[in-house]
C-alpha cells in the first residue's frame, strides 16, 4: 500500500506581500500625518474660547458679589482674596478689574494687546491675545454717568479666533 500523504496547500501571506503592505501603510502615513499632527490652531481657539468663558463667569460672579454685599455700583469686591475694581456694577477693563477677577497670567499665557487708557471708565475695553487675530476683548458696562444707574449697556466679551 502506498502511503498517500495528502497534498497540503500553504495558507498565509508571503514575505513580499507583507513588506508591500508595510510600504503602502508608510506612504499613507507620510501624507496623512501632517494633516492631523498640527493641532496648535485648535488648541489656541479652545484657549481663547475658554478665556472668554472665564471672563463672562468672573464678571457675573463679581457683579453678584457686589449686589450681595449691598455696595454701590463703583465699589470694589474681593474674589478669593483678590481685590477687583468695579465700574457700573461690573469689573473694570484693566489689570485691577477683569484681569484680577479671572486671575490670568498676562506675561506667559496671554498678552494685553489693547486697552483704553486707565480702563477704569464704563465702555472701556481691554484685549487679551495669544497671537495676532486670536484674541478676546472685554468691554466694561456703560452708563450715562458712571456708577449711577441706569446701566445703558452691560459688559460684553467678544472673541476673534480668525487667526488662531
Amino acid at each position: 500500500m502506498r502511503n498517500m500523504i495528502p497534498n497540503r496547500k500553504q495558507k498565509g501571506f508571503t514575505l513580499i506581500e507583507l513588506v508591500m503592505v508595510i510600504v503602502i501603510l508608510g506612504i499613507l502615513a507620510a501624507f496623512a500625518l501632517p494633516r492631523f499632527a498640527d493641532l496648535g490652531g485648535d488648541a489656541r481657539t479652545s484657549s481663547i474660547q475658554g478665556l472668554a468663558g472665564a471672563m463672562k463667569s468672573a464678571a457675573s460672579i463679581a457683579h453678584s458679589s457686589q449686589l450681595a454685599s449691598g455696595n454701590g455700583l463703583g465699589a470694589g469686591v474681593t474674589l478669593e482674596g483678590q481685590p477687583v475694581t468695579m465700574v457700573n456694577g461690573y469689573p473694570t477693563a484693566n489689570s485691577a478689574g477683569i484681569i484680577a477677577a479671572i486671575d490670568v497670567d498676562t506675561t506667559n499665557d496671554y498678552t494685553i494687546s489693547n486697552t483704553d487708557v486707565g480702563g477704569t471708565d464704563g465702555g472701556d475695553t481691554i484685549t487679551l491675545e495669544i497671537q495676532a487675530n486670536c484674541s478676546v476683548q472685554y468691554t466694561a458696562a456703560n452708563a450715562a454717568t458712571d456708577n449711577t444707574g441706569p446701566i445703558t449697556s452691560s459688559y460684553s466679551v467678544t472673541v476673534n479666533d480668525n487667526g488662531c
